[in-house]
């Protein structure tokens, strides 16, 4: 019985050369998150390079009052956001943060609460590339992520400087305002609206009427 010749690597099932895949563009982002008191003033900093090495981004923002950790998390999730909205399928992240890399690799446990919504998120937006990758690097070589993290801190805090002088030139206005209410069923009820928005603490001092 006649054999059946090979069929040549490469080729499809009926010998017919199997189109050529073309390699993944591969992506690096150098991420870090920052914050003056730990927690206080935070923000984060994110650099993408393309595999030619060069810049194509460079993200950083302020974050509000957070730890360290929660500032590094936010940098993750930046760096995965710009690759899913800008059609990146593989990307690899360089962080000086041990903790994060670790808590990514599976190699620690995400114990804090604060931490863990953070950690879900940043897994599940790591899962919807084809290559993804996290390692850790020393502070030096991240040094341009760094730099965007205190540059986004220095902003703000200018800023905000900047707006206690402002504040400070106008007289204060008096907070105070009067109104009546009525006691019923073990709370007081305001007998107008007071028009305040939702959540704004108040200070009562009661002065009974006739």
């Amino acid at each position: 019985m006649p054999t059946r010749p090979p069929i040549p690597r490469g080729s499809g099932l009926f010998g017919e050369p199997e189109p050529e895949r073309k390699p993944i563009a591969s992506f690096l982002a150098n991420i870090d998150g920052g914050s003056r008191g730990n927690p206080g003033p935070a923000a984060y900093g994110v650099v993408v390079r393309d595999g030619r090495g060069e810049t194509v981004a460079r993200l950083n923002k302020y974050i509000g009052q957070n730890t360290n950790n929660v500032a590094e998390y936010f940098g993750l999730i930046a760096a995965l956001d710009y690759a899913q909205t800008h059609g990146i399928r593989a990307l690899r992240v360089e962080s000086d943060s041990e903790l994060l890399v670790k808590q990514m690799r599976g190699q620690y446990k995400v114990k804090s609460e604060e931490l863990k919504p953070l950690f879900e998120r940043a897994k599940k937006m790591s899962q919807t590339l084809e290559v993804f990758r996290i390692e850790h690097v020393y502070r030096e070589q991240n040094r341009d992520a760094d730099a965007l993290v205190n540059q986004a801190l220095d902003e703000t805090s200018r800023a905000g400087a900047a707006g206690r002088s402002s504040s400070a030139k106008q007289p204060a206005k008096d907070p105070t305002m009067r109104f009546f209410a009525r006691y019923k069923n073990g709370a007081l009820h305001p007998e107008d609206a007071l028009n305040l928005p939702e959540g704004t603490g108040v200070e009562v001092i009661l002065r009974l009427r006739k």
